[in-house]
């Protein structure tokens, strides 16, 4: 996206770690909150469409309940449903800057989409304390026949406007999350950067099983949002209706159950998923605490079923925020693995800026390209024979016409080949790296 690019400043290598450690605090907020409010529209829209035709008023009451609860106010709605995808936008263009990753394009579509979403959701959100309105107004039986027909028209149309907003707004946030995950997935696996179309990758099997993921995720922690919200935060909501009281502990409890219960199969499958160059120990690490806490969750939603006690309640919601976080670290590292290469492209770049900035003559043709090599690179490498590290006929290749990430490689190395030992940093200066760099890749094309 061009007008992206205009806004990308150059980043030293501290920079870039300082955008990562941004990103993993955003989606910290982001991440929750839009889960909690894409289960819980799901929720009420199925009960408040459940028990209007048989006006079944445990099932509207729940409905109206669900929203009001895990939804909060508008201006959190704003703040962390529309504002983090905002800077998570603006954080991927500095850190994918210069790639082919559709990225930007597919969360710039997210946040047209998510804003429209959570607009139609709050619509709904306060459809339903209209309703109460409405049904309070009705028992009033008012003697002119046409007032009693104006307020039958407005109830109709406040039930209808709810409905239809709600439901688009659901649509819109599935579609928001959906085009949400599709470039966050895409940022994580670079094989796809300018190899696969904008159509087909979020119907890729790598996306989808991600929004899966999401889905069961979001209602797992509903659920158990559900039951923080009604039993336990601030002592809970004063429900004096035991028959109302059992009907949500028995659906929220339902409701987290099923969805703990898949959750480990789709982090399975994600973590396996991953391209080999997102992996690390730290990515593993993470992927099984998030397992692990998954089992806490077991254990606490059969307390709570066991013992008819809500105690647990909190320990049951911030456990689950623990596996959202835990899984939020797994992915955020896995993206910084999987784009090492572009952010020493990066810190690179912003060197070479600093030393015209400072308007510093050392140019690289004053530099010796060969005496470089000789000095540095010949104990290790020969162009047409294996010493300590492969010969440059076989790995220089894959950098025709990329010298940037050559130079970026060279001050940097990272492991990239099992049967060869990493290589060591040679502590070369910008120049340097750029002058033996060329030198080798002239010599490599003779």
């Amino acid at each position: 996206m061009d007008f992206l690019d205009n806004l990308v400043l150059p980043q030293s290598s501290e920079h870039i770690m300082l955008l990562h450690y941004m990103l993993i605090l955003i989606m910290f907020l982001f991440i929750p909150f839009v889960s909690i409010v894409f289960g819980g529209t799901a929720i009420s829209l199925f009960y408040k469409r459940k028990g209007t035709k048989p006006g079944n008023e445990l099932h509207l009451r729940f409905a109206r309940d669900v929203i009001e609860t895990l939804t909060l106010t508008k201006g959190i709605g704003v703040v962390l449903g529309i504002v983090p995808v905002l800077a998570a936008l603006l954080i991927y263009a500095q850190l994918l800057h210069t790639t082919k990753a559709p990225t930007t394009i597919f969360i710039f579509i997210s946040l047209l989409l998510i804003s429209v979403g959570m607009i139609l959701i709050y619509v709904f959100r306060y459809s339903q304390s209209f309703r109460e309105i409405f049904e309070t107004v009705k028992e009033l039986k008012y003697g002119d026949d046409e007032v009693n027909h104006k307020i039958s028209q407005y109830r109709e149309g406040n039930y209808s406007l709810g409905m239809k907003s709600g439901r688009w707004g659901f649509i819109f946030l599935f579609l928001a999350v959906w085009a949400f995950v599709t470039g966050t997935t895409s940022a994580t696996f670079s094989d796809v950067w300018g190899n696969q179309s904008l159509i087909s990758l979020p119907f890729s099997w790598q996306v989808l099983s991600r929004l899966i993921f999401f889905v069961v995720a979001a209602f797992a922690l509903t659920g158990a949002s559900i039951i923080f919200g009604f039993f336990y935060w601030e002592g809970g909501k004063k429900i004096k209706d035991d028959e109302y009281r059992e009907f949500v502990k028995k659906n929220a409890l339902t409701i987290a159950f099923i969805g703990a219960i898949i959750l480990p199969l789709f982090l399975a499958i994600n973590i396996f998923a991953l391209p080999p160059v997102a992996l690390s120990k730290s990515v593993f690490a993470y992927g099984l605490g998030a397992l692990l806490l998954i089992f806490v969750v077991y254990h606490l939603l059969y307390s709570i079923t066991k013992l008819k006690s809500f105690n647990y309640g909190g320990a049951l919601f911030f456990v689950m925020m623990l596996v959202v976080f835990s899984f939020i670290m797994h992915d955020q590292l896995a993206m910084a693995n999987a784009t090492e290469k572009q952010s020493l492209v990066l810190s690179t770049k912003y060197e070479e800026y600093l030393i015209q900035l400072k308007g510093e003559t050392a140019t690289v043709a004053e530099v010796s390209g060969e005496e470089v090599f000789q000095r540095v690179c010949s104990a290790c490498h020969r162009f047409d024979i294996k010493l300590v590290g492969p010969p440059y006929n076989k790995t220089l290749a894959k950098y025709e016409g990329k010298l940037t990430q050559l130079v970026a490689y060279i001050r940097n190395p990272v492991k990239v080949d099992p049967a060869y030992p990493p290589m060591s940093n040679p502590g070369l200066k910008p120049d340097e790296a750029k002058a033996v760099a060329e030198y080798i890749m002239n010599t490599y094309k003779k």
